[in-house]
């Protein structure tokens, strides 16, 4: 069996981590003399019409059921009414550096979330590569506070912004085998429908068409797309470790507001960004194999039948990715896995 599903899921976490990292010095720069809620709607409003763009056919991917609105409802008010109105305001009061930084601690708060909530185990290689991105963010905000370029107010909100992303994306992985764009555009709109009607309740001033644009572009992309891309990798490889290969933001942001001028960093900051790097390299290298045993299982998400996995038949075999409900018998086979949708099984230690 080959390990192509790790590949990809790390891949695309990466893919999530750079779009949403880039994101965070764009939002402190457009959003500097506008209201938190009102910056957290045109964000999402871009979110939201990109995941309308990319919806796929029913033939293709599963779309969303009405059982799954209490989850969706609960994803918008973490994660697109909270997490965005606390990094906004963090962010007009902090600097880019520091608050990119801050944002590594989701990993943990997800990693935590999915091990109590979807059994998934941390082998010791990935929690190495954990605790090295966690060090290695650590550096670079104690590098930040010893510059005296950090606010206390203005971290916790980020910390805040954190943990509501972290219940997001907990919530999210029940959710990976759905349409992702649909999910995308369903807790995007609900998100910027909440923070419109919470900036328009504070009087909020609304920001000028150039800055409202370069706002939906930037939602569009650091939070849209890498929602997309994020969810394809939970389906692909799990919440925790999507965690942990996302926590590469951070990094990743720091560099962009480095390079758009601003040098706020210090001594620390070779030794974190080395660290970070490190436990990317170590997490992208992670191989879990042994024998596991697959129980009855019926469900609908996109498929291929060259997984190893979905070995039902259709009159007309398709050779592209497909989605359909299915049924998969028992089974017990040993091959490179990740706790994707068919490996939840649970570990011994």
């Amino acid at each position: 069996m080959k390990n192509e599903g790790l590949w990809q899921g790390a891949l695309l976490a990466l893919l999530a981590a750079v779009l949403f990292g880039a994101s965070t010095p764009l939002v402190q720069r457009l959003g500097q003399d506008l209201g938190a809620f009102g910056t957290a709607a045109c964000l999402y409003a871009g979110a939201a019409l990109l995941g309308l763009a990319l919806r796929q056919p029913v033939e293709k991917e599963a779309r969303l059921r009405r059982a799954d609105l209490p989850r969706l409802l609960a994803m918008a008010g973490f994660g697109a009414v909270l997490g965005p109105v606390a990094l906004a305001w963090g962010l007009q009061r902090t600097s880019g550096t520091s608050a990119s930084l801050m944002l590594t601690l989701e990993a943990l708060f997800t990693a935590l979330l999915a091990w109590v909530l979807y059994r998934e185990s941390l082998g010791h290689r990935a929690g190495v590569a954990m605790v090295m991105l966690l060090a290695g963010g650590a550096l670079l905000v104690l590098d930040q506070g010893l510059q005296g370029h950090t606010q206390v107010a203005g971290l916790l909100a980020v910390l805040l912004a954190t943990v509501a992303w972290g219940v997001d994306n907990s919530l999210s992985r029940a959710l990976a085998q759905r349409d992702p764009a649909q999910v995308v555009w369903c807790k995007a709109a609900l998100g910027a429908t909440a923070s419109f009607a919470l900036a328009w309740a504070w009087h909020e001033p609304w920001p000028a068409p150039g800055v409202a644009l370069g706002l939906l572009v930037v939602g569009a992309s650091g939070y849209g797309l890498s929602l997309r891309f994020y969810l394809l990798a939970q389906r692909a490889f799990g919440a925790a470790r999507t965690a942990s290969v996302f926590a590469f933001a951070p990094f990743i942001g720091a560099l962009w507001a480095w390079a758009w001028g601003e040098r706020a960093v210090g001594a620390l900051a070779v030794p974190g960004g080395l660290l970070m790097g490190l436990g990317v390299v170590l997490h992208l290298t992670e191989r879990h194999v042994h024998w596991h045993v697959h129980e009855v299982l019926e469900h609908e998400h996109a498929h291929r039948h060259d997984d190893g996995h979905h070995a039902h038949t259709h009159e007309s075999m398709p050779q592209d990715s497909h989605s359909h409900w299915h049924r998969h018998a028992s089974m017990a086979h040993r091959h490179a896995h990740a706790p994707d949708l068919h490996h939840t099984h649970r570990h011994d230690g």
